[in-house]
């Protein structure tokens, strides 16, 4: 993206969590920025931390779950009218817990054949072709 300064950035981590043939995904509070669109768990990274870190801590928080970070699969410089978000999808293995909507209005897990029902950002979309195409993540 030229012309765009990328430390302004806002920095975000976000999962990808398959199980038993299932996409994990959220959707956003109302009132929130993107509020009731759905999206994959995560958030701000903080200073200090790794994407990996900041995504572990903001699963806990969120839905209550442990996770093994295994690799990202994207990363997206994008921006929306009122700020610029810096977004890298790590795929990770849900390790501990059941996800609960904590911190978002509702968490579902979708199959492959369910993905365009959903609403995401738009920022989310070179990742969902990603998934999309991908049927070995799917096999897990």
């Amino acid at each position: 993206m030229s012309g765009v300064n990328d430390s302004k950035a806002i920095d975000v981590a976000a999962g990808i969590i398959f199980r038993n043939g299932k996409l994990l995904v959220t959707r956003r509070r109302i009132g929130d920025h993107l509020g009731g669109l759905w999206e994959f768990p995560g958030g701000k990274r903080l200073p200090h931390e790794s994407h990996e870190t900041c995504l572990k801590r903001e699963l806990g928080e969120e839905l209550g779950i442990t996770v093994t970070p295994i690799e990202t699969v994207d990363s997206v410089l994008h921006r929306y009218p009122e700020k610029l978000v810096s977004l890298r999808f790590i795929r990770c293995l849900l390790k501990e817990g059941e996800p609960t909507p904590i911190q978002c209005d509702a968490i579902a897990w979708i199959t492959q054949d369910q993905i365009d029902l959903y609403d995401f950002p738009e920022a989310d979309s070179a990742v969902i072709e990603k998934i999309r195409k991908t049927s070995e993540w799917w096999r897990v």
